[in-house]
C-alpha cells in the first residue's frame, strides 16, 4: 500500500455527522473529494453538514440514525451501497455525554450511555467490517477521548465509555494486521462542541451542583472543531493508529 491514503473518490460513513467534530470531519474529507453518507438523529443538523461540504460537486447521501438502534445500524450498509456502491472509510464519531459521580449517575443513565457510546461503535462495526474488507485500502476510525486515557472524577460512565472503545480499538487493530483495514483510535480533547448541552440530566443528583460542574467542564472546551477535524483527517492520511488532538496538529502515531 502507498505511505499515504488518497481519499479522493474514497466512500465515507460519518456517524454523529450533523454537527460538532462529525460535522468538520466531514467538511475535512469533502474537501479531499471524499464521497460522504452522513449519519445523525439530527436531520436538520445533517442538511446543514451536507450544505457545508458538498461545495456542488460531492455525492453526498444523508441518513436518519441512531447508533442505539440495533435494526437501524444493520440497515445502514444497505441504504450506503445503494447510493455510493461501496464503503472505504467507517468515522464512529457518535456519542453523548453524561457528567457524574458513580453514585449521582443511575443504572439507567450508565447504560443509556454505554449504548450509544460503546455498543454504537460495536453495531456499526459489525455493520461494516464485511463491506470494507472488500476495499482495497480501508479505513475504521474510532473516536475515544482524552478521557479514554485519563478518568477525573466525575466523568465516571463516560470515562469509562471510552475506554472501552480505546480497548475495543487497540485489540481489533491487532486482529486486522496485515489485511485491507486498517484503524486509528482517536483522543480528542478540549474541543469546543454542544456535547456538554445535550448530555442528560442526572436524576439522583443535586442540579445546581451539576449545572456549576458543567459550566466548568464548559469552560475548557476552547479547540476549534475545525482544527481537531484537520489534526484528525491528516492523521488518517498518514495511516496513524491513534491520534490526540488537543490544540497540537501533530497526529501520534
Amino acid at each position: 500500500m502507498p505511505e499515504r491514503i488518497n481519499l479522493t473518490r474514497r466512500v465515507a460513513v460519518v456517524t454523529g455527522a450533523a454537527s460538532g467534530i462529525g460535522r468538520a470531519i466531514s467538511v475535512a474529507l469533502g474537501r479531499r473529494g471524499c464521497r460522504l453518507a452522513l449519519a445523525d438523529i439530527d436531520e436538520v443538523g445533517l442538511l446543514d453538514t451536507e450544505r457545508l461540504a458538498s461545495g456542488g460537486q460531492l455525492r453526498i447521501s444523508l441518513h436518519r440514525l441512531d447508533v442505539a438502534d440495533r435494526m437501524g445500524v444493520a440497515a445502514l450498509p444497505a441504504a450506503v451501497l445503494a447510493t455510493h456502491g461501496r464503503v472505504d472509510l467507517l468515522v464512529n464519531n457518535a456519542g453523548v455525554a453524561l457528567g457524574g459521580t458513580f453514585e449521582e449517575v443511575a443504572a439507567s443513565e450508565f447504560e443509556w450511555l454505554f449504548d450509544i457510546n460503546f455498543w454504537g461503535v460495536v453495531r456499526t462495526m459489525r455493520a461494516f467490517l464485511p463491506h470494507l474488507r472488500k476495499s482495497d485500502d480501508a479505513r475504521i476510525v474510532n473516536l475515544s477521548s482524552v478521557f479514554g486515557l485519563i478518568a477525573p472524577a466525575s466523568q465516571t460512565a463516560y470515562a469509562a465509555s471510552k475506554f472501552a472503545v480505546r480497548g475495543f480499538s487497540n485489540a481489533l487493530m491487532q486482529e486486522l494486521e496485515g489485511s485491507s483495514v486498517g484503524v486509528t483510535v482517536v483522543h480528542p480533547g478540549v474541543v469546543a462542541t454542544a456535547i456538554a448541552d445535550h448530555g442528560r440530566s442526572l436524576t439522583g443528583a443535586d442540579q445546581k451542583v451539576v449545572a456549576e460542574r458543567m459550566e466548568g467542564v464548559k469552560s475548557l472546551l476552547r479547540l476549534p472543531p475545525e482544527v481537531a477535524a484537520e489534526t484528525i483527517v491528516e492523521g488518517i492520511e498518514r495511516r496513524a493508529k491513534r491520534i490526540l488532538s488537543v490544540g497540537t496538529r501533530k497526529p501520534l502515531r
